[in-house]
């Protein structure tokens, strides 16, 4: 039998560029551990720069969940080892926080603060988070990534953040859909998910004791099927979760689908968390963030990473971008799960983020040359295969080759044509709807996917 076709991922040029970024950072910064003096394992730690400093900051976790940003801005940042913090005026008197031009590390306790009598979007009272609350704790991170976030956000949405209090960053986008569904959602509160779904979704869900309500979205368009979603809206639905583009299907939710899940969220209260990975892999339409439009920000958590965009998968950048109320039960959560994401990378991940917008118009036409190489690949092998608009991934129907379910099918590729591909009855919580349907991507180099074809073509026979 011959060997698999090779599963690794090319690297970028600019994935190259950001390496030597995060090596240049590792080598004059290394992160606060356990042992003595501050140093992990005994390394020694090097004495900050002055600009370094004015790019490090900490968060320390605040009851927020019922209340609106301040007027002006709250005491977020204690003083520590005799550095003291300084305010901006300009933030003071826009009632907006900027970067601060100097942020000291801080251990402050969780700070507790009168709650508007506003109410926020979804403000139910959070158990989770609240009881992490009693819990002294400190967040590290680096106020350059947070920044370029917000830069990045600001450019693709149209929306001004504060990277101090609505960027979040976490160990990949997985940590930040972690850190959403345990602070966020109760025991008991009902969530809503579009099958096929990636699975740390329902794993997670489940950790965090909530009851799980599927839409599932069919071939061959995968639309969204608005009067299902409708009725399946409770008054315990705390949250729809989405992933857009979609993975595994490679759909794009639609301008007037998310517009009418907006309005079903706005009309009922309900919350939206919003995974966006693939957002630069987006083929035959423009991606739309759910946040941007009308009346959405205050209720969205948006997550997003840079492993897709980069080809730096196994580096674990992510981030949630969220207002101050729900940021609070996100950070409560995340100072409990990581605690801090490697500084070498943020300050890496920083850099790629400011990629010019070249970057991104090469990274699409090359992707698009191999999803062609594969798709007709596919077609030429007697597949049926789906449209996929965006993400790296094309799924097809395999029943024309006679096996009795997608697990069996991938089996049977890897073991008599040596090519690999996803069964898809993983990605829902009814396994039977996903028999018929196999993922395949085109995140290869070329050679790999013309050799992958080739096997196909030559090995399966329609039944």
């Amino acid at each position: 039998m011959r060997k698999p076709t090779s599963l690794s991922l090319p690297r970028s040029p600019i994935a190259s560029r950001v390496v030597s970024h995060a090596r240049a950072a590792h080598a004059t910064h290394a992160d606060f551990g356990d042992s003595p003096n501050g140093s992990p394992d005994g390394v020694q730690v090097h004495p900050p720069r002055p600009d370094d400093l004015a790019a490090q900051c900490t968060w320390s976790c605040r009851r927020e969940m019922l209340g609106a940003p301040t007027s002006k801005p709250s005491s977020l940042f204690a003083s520590f080892s005799g550095h003291l913090q300084r305010r901006s005026s300009a933030a003071a008197a826009s009632g907006r926080r900027r970067p601060p031009s100097f942020a000291a590390m801080s251990t402050v306790a969780t700070e507790k603060e009168a709650a508007p009598n506003r109410k926020e979007p979804g403000g139910k009272p959070l158990q989770v988070a609240k009881r992490l609350e009693k819990f002294k704790t400190t967040i590290f991170t680096q106020m350059n990534l947070n920044s370029a976030i917000a830069a990045r956000f600001k450019k693709d949405t149209g929306l001004l953040v504060d990277p101090e209090t609505e960027v979040t960053v976490t160990s990949g986008c997985t940590e930040a859909i972690a850190a959403t569904i345990l602070g966020l959602i109760n025991p008991g509160d009902e969530v809503i998910l579009f099958a096929p779904f990636y699975d740390s979704y329902e794993a997670t869900l489940s950790m965090a004791g909530a009851d799980i309500k599927c839409i599932t979205l069919r071939p061959p368009d995968f639309a969204v099927p608005i009067n299902e979603l409708r009725s399946a809206i409770s008054k315990k639905t705390r949250a729809i979760l989405m992933n857009t583009p979609h993975n595994p299907t490679g759909k794009m939710f639609t301008r007037e689908e998310l517009n009418v899940i907006a309005s079903l969220c706005i009309e009922n209260d309900v919350l939206v968390f919003s995974d966006e990975v693939y957002d630069k892999l987006a083929f035959e339409m423009d991606h739309i963030s759910i946040a941007s439009l009308p009346g959405m920000y205050d209720r969205t958590v948006t997550m997003n990473s840079l492993g897709k965009t980069f080809s730096l998968t196994g580096w674990k950048i992510g981030w949630a971008i969220s207002p101050p109320h729900l940021t609070w039960g996100v950070r409560q959560a995340h100072s409990f799960l990581t605690f801090a994401t490697s500084t070498p990378a943020q300050w890496a991940a920083a850099a790629a983020l400011r990629a010019p917008d070249s970057y991104y118009v090469e990274l699409r036409r090359d992707y698009a040359a191999k999803k062609q190489i594969l798709v007709e690949g596919l077609k030429e092998a007697g597949f049926k295969v789906f449209p996929s608009s965006g993400t790296y991934f094309v799924v097809v129907d395999h029943t024309p080759f006679g096996l009795e379910n997608d697990v069996a099918f991938c089996e049977f590729l890897i073991k008599e044509v040596g090519v690999v591909a996803i069964p898809t009855s993983v990605f829902y919580l009814n396994p039977e709807e996903g028999k018929n349907i196999v993922r395949f991507t085109f995140c290869k180099d070329e050679g790999t996917l013309r050799s992958a074809v080739e096997r196909m073509k030559e090995k399966l026979k329609k039944t």
